[in-house]
């Protein structure tokens, strides 16, 4: 790889760092071509993405980021997961992990917190972005649902009493 290829990729990967949510360092060294793209292909489709490249080009990119404390974790094999919302990444990366010994986790950093490893899989056990939404919408709207049943039961209970009257009437 030439100079202006090797900054190419350092100004590419800094970008990506600077940004990310979160950032996951992992060792794959073992895994095959297919279990690397079923890994690749689970992050993207939780909105991450896993990147392989020279931890020292890896380290380059790091500098000037808030993501700057992995560094001593790039030693090896290693490549970075990472995506802007903070659970997804460390969500796939430790379920991967649990099927394949291969892929450990090492650490990461969430803006500039560095994790360990049990920091990553404590992320990892949080409820996703939107899972919190979900449940949050799910409590604004228990009140507002919770009157309006109280206010159409008088008025549904009523209309049964007329109902029942009305049939009485007629036969």
């Amino acid at each position: 790889m030439e100079r202006a290829e090797k900054r190419e990729v350092v100004t590419a990967l800094h970008d990506v760092i600077a940004k990310a949510g979160v950032v996951v360092v992992a060792h794959y060294a073992g895994l095959t071509v297919t279990e690397m793209t079923r890994l690749r292909r689970d992050m993207r489709s939780a909105g991450g993405q896993v990147k392989v490249a020279k931890n020292r080009l890896v380290k380059l990119a790091l500098e000037g980021t808030d993501a700057k404390g992995i560094a001593d974790l790039l030693r090896g094999p290693t490549c970075i997961a990472y995506s802007a919302d903070p659970i997804a990444a460390p969500k796939v990366a430790v379920k991967f992990a649990k099927t394949n010994e291969k892929f450990v986790i090492l650490g990461g950093t969430m803006g500039a917190t560095a994790l360990d490893a049990k920091g990553v899989s404590s992320l990892a056990s949080l409820p996703s972005l939107d899972e919190l939404r979900g449940k949050l919408i799910g409590l604004i709207q228990a009140p507002a649902s919770k009157l309006a049943r109280t206010l159409n039961a008088p008025g549904a209970q009523l209309a049964r009493v007329f109902a029942a009257y009305g049939k009485k009437e007629a036969a």
